[in-house]
């Protein structure tokens, strides 16, 4: 289906995961309002009772709960309580947006395909936690965030979109974070929005996008630039 048939395509019914105060989840709502996504977001569930984002959720009349997953003896029992609360749901695509939990084969089985997560860094590089830190540490000259289809392992499924920012010599970890949350908010609802119209295709570890939408530009950042 092309893009312009798309908003012929009904929403797609999204649940949204988090642990903190819901930066991303807030784009997504945002995206939504301004017509740029067709979303139903059926529901917010956070690991944590006191996350910020579920009284985020709340305010904007989206239904939201927690789920403690430290009542569970497994990460398995915790996954198939997730499981059972988002099918109860009739959630269709799962966006993980900030949520700090590694989901076992029993969640990302459930939905093939159709879990979403979003990383601080260009995969593959710097998987894990503290990415923005260890880029700086490292020494590249770009970074940035990367939206992917979730698998069993960590930060290493399917690519769906990237986006890229410089790293400064002078950059610290906030510093940098602070730029590339400007991309995540940005980059996450429209990969949202790619699978909602139809345009999205698993084959083996490579996403592919119909009507891609390519820009003949020969040209490349580079940082720092020449002279």
């Amino acid at each position: 289906m092309s893009a312009k048939e798309s908003p012929a395509r009904p929403p797609v019914k999204l649940a949204v995961l988090i642990s903190g105060e819901g930066t991303n989840l807030q784009a997504i709502i945002d995206a939504t309002s301004r017509g740029e996504l067709r979303a139903d977001i059926r529901l917010v569930v956070s690991n944590k009772a006191g996350a910020g984002g579920l009284e985020r959720a709340r305010r904007h009349g989206i239904p939201a709960q927690a789920l403690d997953h430290r009542q569970f003896v497994t990460r398995e029992d915790f996954d198939r309580a997730l499981v059972a609360t988002l099918n109860s749901h009739e959630v269709e695509l799962v966006a993980c947006a900030g949520f700090m939990r590694i989901l076992s084969p029993v969640m990302v089985r459930a939905f093939p395909n159709r879990i979403m997560n979003i990383h601080p860094a260009l995969c593959p590089a710097f998987p894990g936690v503290n990415a923005q830190k260890a880029a700086c540490e490292y020494g590249v000259r770009f970074s940035g965030c990367t939206v992917f289809f979730v698998g069993e392992g960590v930060d290493d499924g399917p690519i769906i979109v990237q986006a890229v920012v410089p790293v400064y010599p002078d950059d610290d970890e906030a510093r940098l974070a602070a730029r590339i949350h400007v991309q995540e908010h940005r980059i996450y609802p429209y990969a949202i929005r790619l699978y909602q119209e139809g345009r999205l295709e698993v084959r083996g570890r490579k996403v592919f996008i119909s009507d891609f939408p390519t820009v003949h530009n020969s040209s490349a950042a580079i940082n720092p630039p020449l002279p």
